[in-house]
């Protein structure tokens, strides 16, 4: 026995060194690219200069980092919206920025925060500072940020993809029915609009989702066609017949139906910046990246700490709603509530705002929610600020508030509930041959993914669905006292609406951003605006591992990004978010089905 313990104990030991050693490894190695990274040059901003505008990075409500499962980006920095319209008011301000050149390659926003950068970049032209762009091709997300500019270039090869919105969506139905998949659905009566369940049913769109779908639709793309139009001084029937007529499929097209103004090499651009700098040709011009000039001037270190210094709780609540705890692109109500309760108990806080970014989710994690919004309007006022969409769901937990503010933009509604109940059995039989037998102590003990819901147990569930709808319905006509249930009920049955439309039917009570909403809860808590202090909720717990590794800037792009990985994700999603319907706690959703993005 004592050569076994000898090498037992050998192995141990040579274990435990191997751990200090890798531990000791690593240590030097974050110090080493610590180091590395506090001896950084300070960004420098030399007279004349201009910003290079370059959105290669994505825009969120909020700022942070998100792990990746890519291994050639392991890493990425979210910058929020405010940082970035932080830093160009740094700019507008800023005597040696003459202007801003936009490079509008990629764009990675949503369409709310696309119109609040817009509006932004508006601002800072009008201080009499010049604004150009130039792009090898412009999609139509890019070419709607570009026409803010003074002129707009593009290369001769070049095109704009400037055809109008569509929205297209996928249907499982017969796939599922050659898998051998039985799939049974459960809308609250009279949801008819509520189409998230449209996929698994039919082999195309109803005619209820075809005519909502329709209206956003040309809701947004006038909201798009009338920026355009303003500041490009092209009536909207020339836009529309631009779009119908697909006329800019070259350069050439795109500067006779004058939506640039010149075609031009990247080279040639250093002359027109001069000239607008009233700098010689034969002088040298600075430029400052957007990017270190965001991270220099537009980044602030949030304040996610109970403080006397904060009196307004801003609370971003963002994702699919789930029970539990929050994880990247989900709300979990128990992260959400823990904010929403630190902000009500802290008596420094006057008043909470809630800004909602989400299609919705489970109905019992939005009615935790909506609870403990609730229990803090008894205590200071509540106002909600909607993002891009605050449907379904994401209209459940805003309905309460003392004042709702939505984006010009925004999509919400979506009232209406439903459950999604697959069954593998008749697959599994057909396909391998496995058959199922049980045993029970009651009709109905053995409810189960391998066999269908009978009569008697369908009914149940469509009465629960029912009764959660009830709940909905009420819950909007108690948060808008202005509405009955009736009317409620009417402008319910799972149909999504515009800003616009929404509050024509009352179900918001102004057209605003963020600083709007904050504003107006500032009032209602008597916080002088000059005093607003803002602290910003659920906490982000910042990992400095990736803090060191997105410093290094490794800018190695991955090479499986291509349609069908995008479309394999798209399906991925949608299948995931029907198959929470089946979990006990979150069965029953209140869930919008579709997004609308602008590339």
């Amino acid at each position: 026995m004592r050569p076994f313990w000898r090498s037992f104990w050998a192995s141990i030991f040579a274990y435990i060194v191997l751990s200090i050693l890798i531990i000791v490894f690593i240590n030097i190695l974050i110090f080493s690219i610590g180091g590395s990274l506090s001896t950084k040059k300070p960004l420098s901003v030399k007279e004349n200069s201009y910003l290079k505008m370059k959105l290669d990075f994505s825009i969120k409500e909020r700022s942070g980092l998100v792990s990746s499962n890519d291994i050639f980006n392991p890493v990425m920095r979210n910058y929020s919206i405010k940082d970035v319209t932080n830093a160009i008011d740094k700019a507008k301000d800023d005597d040696k920025i003459k202007g801003i050149v936009l490079d509008l390659e990629n764009l990675s926003i949503g369409m709310t925060n696309l119109h609040v950068l817009r509006n932004k970049l508006t601002e800072f032209k009008s201080s009499g500072k010049f604004i150009i762009s130039f792009a090898e091709y412009y999609s139509l997300g890019t070419y709607y940020l570009a026409s803010v500019s003074d002129q707009v270039y593009l290369y001769p090869e070049g095109m704009i993809d400037f055809r109008g919105l569509s929205s297209e969506i996928m249907f499982f139905k017969n796939a599922i029915d050659k898998f051998g998949v039985d799939v049974q659905i459960i809308r609250g009566t009279g949801n008819t609009y509520k189409s998230a369940v449209e996929p698994f049913m039919y082999d195309k769109m109803s005619e209820e989702n075809r005519t909502q779908i329709k209206s956003i639709l040309t809701t947004l793309w006038n909201n798009l066609n009338d920026d355009i139009r303003n500041d490009r001084n092209i009536s909207l029937e020339k836009i529309n017949e631009i779009a119908d007529s697909v006329y800019t499929y070259n350069a050439i097209g795109c500067l006779k139906h004058k939506l640039i103004d010149d075609m031009l090499y990247e080279d040639e651009l250093d002359s027109i910046i001069k000239s607008k700098i009233n700098l010689e040709q034969e002088s040298e011009i600075s430029s400052v990246t957007f990017k270190k000039y965001l991270e220099k001037f537009g980044v602030k270190k949030e304040l996610n700490t109970l403080s006397k210094k904060s009196n307004i709780a801003v609370i971003y609540a963002e994702g699919e709603i789930r029970s539990g705890k929050s994880e990247e692109g989900v709300m979990g109500s128990q992260t959400i509530v823990k904010a929403i309760n630190k902000a009500k108990n802290d008596t420094a806080i006057k008043a909470v705002v809630l800004r909602v970014n989400s299609p919705g989710g489970s109905s019992l994690a939005s009615d935790v929610i909506w609870r403990a919004l609730e229990l803090t309007k008894k205590e200071k006022p509540v106002v909600v600020s909607m993002g891009g969409v605050a449907a379904s769901g994401g209209y459940y937990i805003s309905c309460g508030a003392d004042r709702i503010f939505a984006s010009t933009n925004t999509i919400t509604g979506s009232i209406g509930v439903f459950g999604v109940i697959p069954t593998f059995g008749r697959m599994l039989n057909e396909k391998l041959g496995v058959t199922f037998d049980r045993v029970e102590t009651n009709p109905h003990s053995a409810m189960s993914m391998f066999n269908p819901l009978d009569e008697f147990e369908l009914n149940i569930y469509q009465k629960a669905v029912d009764e959660i709808y009830d709940t909905f319905v009420s819950r909007v006509a108690n948060g808008r006292q202005s509405l009955e249930v009736n009317d409620v009920h009417k402008i319910a049955k799972g149909r999504v609406w515009t800003a616009e439309k929404a509050l024509d039917h009352e179900l918001i009570d102004e057209i605003g951003t963020i600083n709007d909403a904050i504003s107006y809860a500032a009032k209602e808590a008597s916080v002088k605006e000059s005093n607003i202090k803002i602290l910003e909720l659920p906490k982000k717990e910042n990992d400095q591992f990736l803090e060191i590794i997105s410093e290094l800037d490794i800018d190695v792009k991955s090479k499986n990004q291509n349609e069908l990985s995008k479309l394999l994700h798209k399906l991925n999603n949608q299948l995931e978010s029907s198959s929470n319907s089946i979990s006990s706690k979150d069965r029953y959703q209140t869930l919008m089905p579709f997004e609308f993005l602008i590339k």
